[in-house]
């Protein structure tokens, strides 16, 4: 083996190291596939963690809001892109930037209405991922 493939295959395995991705094997790749996420499943969560479950309902109502600024944002640049250019390919650029934008404004928004940022929302989606692990 030459010196370059062993230099290549240190830097992968310090590239691998650094990403930690080895803490997260068991949620990337569970023994057993996850059964569905639904609603049911949610409350059923949030009623058995009380700590976990209010930090993942805040995540998923933060989550609506982004949803909805999405729409929102995809219509109003569209429908405005349309209005003013007639050019389909104009309106369709807009119309996705305007949803991205609008996911991530809505996304934003949410984080502060709901203090997001003061809670671990990572975490919670762990923890009921484990949960649900479990539960199969």
């Amino acid at each position: 083996m030459s010196e370059i493939e062993e230099s290549g295959r240190g830097l992968w395995h310090c590239v691998k190291k650094s990403f930690h991705l080895d803490d997260y094997s068991k949620i990337l790749n569970p023994d057993r596939p996850l059964p569905s996420r639904n609603s049911a499943a949610v409350q059923q969560f949030i009623a058995s963690d009380p700590v976990h479950g209010s930090v993942l309902k805040a995540a998923d109502e933060a989550a609506n809001f982004a949803y909805v600024g999405a729409a929102v944002g995809a219509i109003t640049t569209g429908g405005n892109a349309w209005r003013w250019s007639k050019s389909p390919h104009g309106t369709v650029l807009s119309f996705a930037l305007g949803a991205v934008v609008g996911f991530t404004l809505g996304a934003e928004a949410a984080n502060h209405w709901y203090q997001l940022y003061r809670l671990d929302t990572v975490g919670a989606q762990v923890k009921f991922n484990e949960w649900l692990q479990k539960r199969a």
